[in-house]
């Protein structure tokens, strides 16, 4: 079968393969794939710049964001040939730390992990794959074309599970949030957002393209003014920041209404210094009882959480959120961007 490969630590080493067919072992299903999704993540890895191969091995299949369909499954699984299916991205430790052990391997403290398509375990970018039945979640047949989106929005279902958890630790009632990076994840963000009943803000630097009309046709306010400005007007009890990148990370910090919340899930590149005032972030952050919190990965709550958000969201909107969709046979030009790009798809 033919299958996304690359060298992890090797730049532009991306390329399609013929590897052995998959071979379920007990109590895996035998899954077609369908598509896979294309992240940040999938780019540095095909830049050399993170990603780890299986032990013994020089190439790695890539792929953590899946779509397949169930062709064969062990009795007994709670899976059935057709089923539609997203695969689980990570595996705890085979020594678990005590997050690992209590099925919250996305919390993992001892750094022992492995990722499917990431991390020393092959990826779902393949014509075929096999997963265990226990790091699988079935999707409802009409995602059968958005069911790609199910891990990015895995990402925010725990970003929003966190946010909910850490203002439970009082009396909460958020009523505003901003969103800032109106990409996959802050799109996905922001309809978690409006299928809770608040009222919701994204900001981005485009004034054209898909996002602003994406971000409108959800219900949601776009801005793309300064992010002091924003926050000023809006006032937000909860920020969710999807870029990563200094300057809403930075402003994000001290944005909120008192009592807010803050959630990271943008990773920030290294090496890019800027001047704060720390003393004024701590005394507003402190004085205002306000906390922030990271946020990354996903386990199987989350994948069940996204699996019944994307149930239930606009099949419509959700398709357009998926801006280009490219051949397997042609997936290199999958991690060239093209300037409306939103999410990109590759297509087994």
């Amino acid at each position: 079968m033919r299958a996304l490969t690359v060298r992890p630590g090797e730049k532009e080493c991306v390329e399609v393969r013929d590897v052995p067919d998959p071979v379920p072992a007990a109590g895996e299903l035998l899954v077609d794939g369908l598509a896979m999704g294309v992240c940040g993540t999938d780019k540095e890895i095909v830049g050399g710049e993170y990603g780890w191969a299986p032990p013994g091995r020089e190439w790695l299949v890539l792929g953590h964001e899946s779509l397949g369909r169930v062709r064969q499954a062990p009795p007994g699984s709670g899976f059935s040939a057709g089923d539609l299916v997203a695969g689980v991205v990570r595996r705890p430790d085979p020594e678990p730390c005590g997050a690992c052990a209590r099925g919250e391997f996305d919390m993992c403290r001892n750094g022992r992990y492995t990722e499917r398509g990431i991390k020393e375990i092959d990826g779902y970018g393949a014509q075929a794959w096999c997963v265990e039945a226990d790091f699988a979640v079935r999707l409802e047949p009409h995602l059968h074309h958005a069911g790609v989106l199910v891990e990015p929005t895995t990402v925010v279902a725990k970003a929003w599970e966190q946010v909910e958890l850490v203002g439970g630790r009082s009396w909460f009632e958020p009523h505003r949030v901003l969103v800032t990076g109106a990409g996959p994840i802050g799109l996905l963000a922001a309809l978690l957002g409006i299928q809770r009943g608040l009222e919701v803000h994204v900001l981005d630097r485009v004034t054209e393209g898909p996002k602003p009309t994406l971000v409108r046709d959800l219900g949601a306010t776009y801005h793309a003014e300064d992010i002091e400005q924003v926050v000023s007007a809006v006032r937000p009890d909860v920020i969710i920041e999807a870029t990563g990148a200094n300057e809403p990370v930075l402003a994000s910090l001290t944005g909120t209404a008192s009592y807010g919340v803050v959630c990271l899930t943008g990773v920030s590149p290294v090496g890019r210094r800027t001047t704060v005032d720390a003393g004024a972030v701590n005394r507003q952050i402190v004085l205002q009882n306000d906390a922030v919190v990271g946020s990354v990965n996903a386990n199987l709550r989350h994948y069940r959480q996204a699996a019944d958000a994307l149930a239930k969201a606009d099949l419509s909107w959700l398709g357009r959120l998926i801006t280009r969709r490219v051949p397997l046979e042609r997936a290199t030009e999958a991690f060239t961007p093209q300037p409306d790009d939103v999410k990109v798809v590759i297509e087994f």
